[in-house]
């Protein structure tokens, strides 16, 4: 990297800080009025993932062995590794307050404690008696308002069997009489509180708590009662307990494609049965290929379908201001559609299947429009694009949608096919110039100077083969793999 370049990062990181400093210390002079119920500002200062960790859920020390473990292993390994010494009393704890700690910890190290699941989700962890007087472990859960973070608070029921293991308690037996309450009261709550984000048979519930580890229980969260199942031993509540129903509903199961990926990456057995689950979503894209479109909510816009002709196309790659969970677009497209996407607008994405937070890359394909004089327009300057919005009689083309391949690594989806993007046109002119002897025996054969390649093979120019010059390179180059 140029050293100038380096140096202005690092200045840019610098300044960020001192202004964070600032109007930190503007916060603690004010609580220190003792105005507040707090003397101290609630958010604490942290610097890496560990000491989140421990000044999130402790316990006091764990940062430096998260640490030292970081140097030694995988992130998913630090967690269990953690939570088997915090099992094993390594931190003055034991019984349930150890196995408690130890979930709460581990899952705060595999989310990077940047989820509440951990803290707020989490009510409490119980060892509790199945009917032939084994021990098990059973996780509480809290009411979440939404099922944001379904992966991480399944995760959480992985580790606690994790931890189990560690205490030496056996696995948790569930009646039929408790898994057909669970059945009950999840279509209670779906009908008289909240939809959940997926689509599971009653079956599929019940086989998954027959077939639990560990016991999902929770405290109680809405004042809707069941009617069949009531007073059922182990379930303290005959009201609904929706914590519990969507880390099964919509984590365990309508995530277990994730859950899956990460369970065999941790090399944590008993889990096999998640196989035979089928996720709700890979159901709905074999029952019809638009039926994506049940989440969407009345009055909110449309702005392309899949593959759809002149819509959104697939351009892999991460800008600066792009980072998980959004994507990239042109700013004029936001401009021609009506200046409805903005930047930090949350967008519905039929792949790879979660929303996505919208941002502007100026780098990626611009809207291609129809003009009311019948002239077609490539709207690459978004002040040009200002000036001729009354004009715009078509949407052509809707321009790139920006979006990181480890988004479908994330969600353990397949790859899309990409269209032809720049960056194919610039492999092909370095393999194609590799196979004439260089770029300058290339551009002899394809008829386009060696100047203007160079411009094309370079990232920054932001210059790209005019119609006629790409069909000259494809026409030179239609025996190669890509278009064989």
């Amino acid at each position: 990297m140029d050293p100038k370049a380096l140096n202005q990062h690092d200045l840019y990181f610098q300044g960020l800080k001192e202004q964070f400093d600032k109007i930190y210390d503007v916060a603690k002079q004010a609580r220190a009025k003792g105005l507040d119920p707090s003397s101290d500002p609630e958010p604490l200062v942290t610097y890496d993932v560990a000491e989140r960790v421990e000044k999130a859920v402790g316990p006091p020390g764990v940062a430096s062995r998260i640490r030292e473990l970081s140097l030694l292993m995988p992130r998913d390994l630090v967690a269990l590794k953690v939570a088997e010494e915090i099992s094993l009393s390594s931190y003055g704890l034991d019984g349930e307050r150890a196995a408690e700690q130890a979930v709460r910890t581990a899952s705060a190290i595999l989310d990077e404690g940047v989820t509440a699941a951990p803290i707020e989700g989490i009510s409490s962890v119980r060892i509790r008696s199945n009917q032939d007087g084994s021990k098990y472990l059973a996780v509480y859960f809290a009411g979440p308002i939404r099922s944001a973070g379904g992966t991480d608070m399944a995760l959480i029921l992985v580790i606690a069997d994790y931890v189990r293991h560690q205490v030496g308690l056996g696995r948790y037996r569930a009646t039929e009489l408790e898994a057909k309450r669970f059945v009950e009261e999840l279509r209670l709550y779906e009908r008289e509180v909240a939809r959940f984000q997926f689509k599971v048979s009653d079956e599929e519930l019940f086989n998954a708590v027959m077939r639990l580890p560990v016991e999902v229980n929770g405290v109680e969260t809405d004042p809707v009662e069941v009617s069949a199942y009531r007073n059922v031993p182990r379930v303290d509540t005959n009201r609904v307990r929706g914590g519990a129903l969507r880390v099964v509903h919509d984590g365990l199961i309508g995530r277990s494609h994730k859950v899956l990926k990460i369970i065999d990456n941790l090399g944590i057995e008993g889990w096999s049965w998640l196989r035979e689950i089928k996720p709700p979503v890979a159901e709905a894209e074999e029952a019809s290929e638009f039926m994506f479109m049940e989440d969407v909510l009345a009055g909110r816009p449309i702005f392309s379908f899949p593959q759809f002709q002149g819509g959104f196309r697939l351009r892999y790659g991460r800008a600066r201001n792009t980072g998980l969970a959004a994507v990239g677009l042109h700013p004029s497209t936001m401009l021609v559609l009506g200046k409805f996407i903005a930047v930090g607008t949350q967008l519905r994405l039929e792949k790879p299947g979660k929303a996505g937070i919208a941002a502007t890359v100026d780098s990626i394909e611009p809207p291609i429009v129809r003009l009311k004089d019948g002239s077609v327009v490539r709207l690459s300057d978004p002040k040009r694009t200002e000036a001729l919005l009354d004009s715009v009689d078509k949407i052509l083309f809707l321009g790139d949608i920006l979006v990181g391949f480890g988004e479908f690594l994330e969600n353990n989806r397949p790859l899309l096919p990409s269209g032809f993007v720049e960056e194919w046109w610039r492999q092909l002119i370095e393999l194609e110039a590799a196979k004439s002897s260089g770029l300058q025996g290339f551009a002899d054969q394809v008829g386009v100077s060696e100047s203007k390649l160079l411009d094309y093979l370079s990232h920054s120019s932001g210059r790209n083969p005019t119609a006629e010059e790409a069909v000259l390179i494809a026409m030179f180059s239609q025996n190669h793999v890509y278009f064989g």
